[in-house]
């Protein structure tokens, strides 16, 4: 019987590899300095040790192993390709001995899989450094058929990458699973994929949680919930979703289809605690004076005043609104049209209401809240420039003011149409400006649907002085009807 030998250096940074099992009646050594030689020895058996002793040759015999030396110099080699020294790469089979029992080619194939879904070098050095047993756990390999083959290969490496270290291996099994459970058609999943912490909404939780929850969310909205917000998946069922869910359907006196409606809306509500949604209920209900139906079509309205702070803006906001006159009706009223109030920025309702001022209107009084209630769909600039308009048409604050007064949408209309339709009535029409004052909401009208159009038919037989007010004013089924007659 004889084994054969190869040359180490004791200084060699591989001196870990002596620790390697290797074929029966085979063993190799490395010269450092002189290429690789093979020679016959009796059969021995020799303890493995942690570094080589310093001698020039070393004898070893063992009797099983899948893999040799050669083997695992090449998988050393390959590790430096992506990043790893050699003190990395010896430190990394240390701490995992299962890797000395894996193949070189079952670990480059492993590798290579994992690259073909996106992970490139830092990333898989990243991933390797962090949970090493990615290289040799079996349900990796379901894992990247299906994010490769089913997904296309879309999603983000950096989800793959906080996939692969987020959670012990054995949480990946049955992944595909839990993603087909969702119902989310193929072209819109990738999106919740990459929108979501994949360990928190389906690696921890079980294939009957998920069903739990599904079932629970259908009546809401279901997978159209899940996709315009696919961070619901992260919270937990029992004691996120459901309350918070709950409470809402409370607050509507368990109408399913206005809770779902406030949902797909605003999904971004279900982010916020129970605690932080009864607050601001409160506050409506004792310093607003509202009730909890009229509370609930205020948020059905405008779910996203639950977003508002409560000491920044409701606040200070409904006690403004209280100094200008209004009751717990009118405020009902007014937010239910204008709640954008509660939540635009203190800028922009400080600008607004500089504007507003400087036009005549008097601080603290139901005037000025059904304009502000009015310039609260429009953005500063759009005011200034319809403010100046008004202006280049000769018209004076006074004039814009008892225009707003009667008609305050004027002050949100877009400027550019604005002054089509002002250019249309005075050249094409032959009209003064003045007529707006007593008119305003001609500016309201859509210019070629309703102003050109009945102006053409009706100007023939009523001529050019024809009330502007009775043109547009009536219905559009009694203008078709006169229009048959004539």
């Amino acid at each position: 019987m004889v084994s054969q030998f190869i040359m180490f250096s004791p200084a060699s940074p591989l001196s870990f590899l002596s620790q390697t099992i290797i074929s029966p009646t085979k063993i190799y050594s490395l010269n450092p300095h002189k290429c690789l030689s093979l020679t016959k020895t009796p059969r021995t058996v020799i303890e493995p040790t942690l570094s080589f002793r310093p001698t020039n040759t070393i004898y070893c015999n063992c009797l099983t192993s899948p893999i040799n030396l050669l083997s695992e110099i090449e998988t050393v080699t390959f590790f430096q390709e992506f990043g790893f020294s050699e003190k990395e790469t010896e430190l990394l089979f240390k701490q995992n001995p299962t890797l000395r029992l894996t193949s070189f080619d079952n670990i480059r194939d492993r590798m290579l899989s994992m690259q073909s879904v996106g992970l490139k070098r830092i990333a898989l050095f990243r991933v390797i450094s962090k949970s090493p047993n990615v290289l040799i756990a079996e349900e990796i390999d379901t894992l990247i058929c299906f994010l490769r083959d089913d997904l296309g290969g879309k999603i983000e490496p950096l989800q793959i990458e906080r996939l692969f270290v987020g959670a012990e291996t054995r949480f990946l099994v049955g992944f595909d699973q839990k993603v087909r459970l969702l119902g989310i058609p193929q072209e819109q999943i990738v999106h919740v994929l990459n929108n979501v912490n994949l360990t928190k909404a389906l690696c921890l939780k079980s294939i009957e949680e998920i069903e739990r929850t599904i079932a629970f969310l259908n009546p809401f909205g279901g997978s159209d919930l899940i996709v315009k917000r696919p961070k619901l998946l992260n919270y937990d069922l029992d004691t996120q979703l459901l309350p918070r869910i709950n409470f809402i359907n409370k607050l509507s006196r368990g109408d399913v289809d206005a809770t779902g409606t406030v949902l797909q809306k605003f999904p971004t509500i279900l982010s916020y605690s129970v605690k932080h949604v009864e607050n601001h209920v409160k506050l409506l209900r004792s310093f607003g004076g509202l009730n909890d139906e009229e509370i609930f079509k205020i948020i059905l309205v405008f779910p996203g005043m639950i977003s508002a702070s409560r000491e920044r803006k409701l606040h200070p906001r409904i006690e403004f609104l209280k100094q200008c006159g209004l009751d717990s009706s009118d405020l009902f009223k007014f937010l239910t049209k204008a709640p954008l109030f509660l939540a635009l920025s203190c800028d922009n309702l400080a600008h607004k209401l500089a504007f507003l001022v400087k036009i005549g209107y008097k601080y603290r009084t139901k005037e000025l809240t059904a304009a502000m209630g009015a310039v609260t769909r429009t953005s500063c600039e759009n005011m200034q420039k319809v403010i100046g308009v008004f202006l280049s048409y000769g018209l004076s604050f006074a004039d814009i003011l008892a225009m707003s007064k009667k008609h305050p949408q004027i002050l949100q209309y877009s400027h550019s149409s604005l002054e089509e339709k002002m250019e249309y009535l005075i050249e094409e029409m032959g009209r003064e400006v003045g007529e707006l004052l007593a008119f305003p909401a001609f500016l309201g009208y859509k210019l070629d649907e309703r102003i050109k159009h009945r102006y053409e038919v009706k100007r023939k037989t009523l001529g050019e002085g024809m009330s502007i007010n009775k043109l547009l004013s009536v219905s559009a089924e009694r203008f078709k009807t006169k229009e048959r007659k004539t």
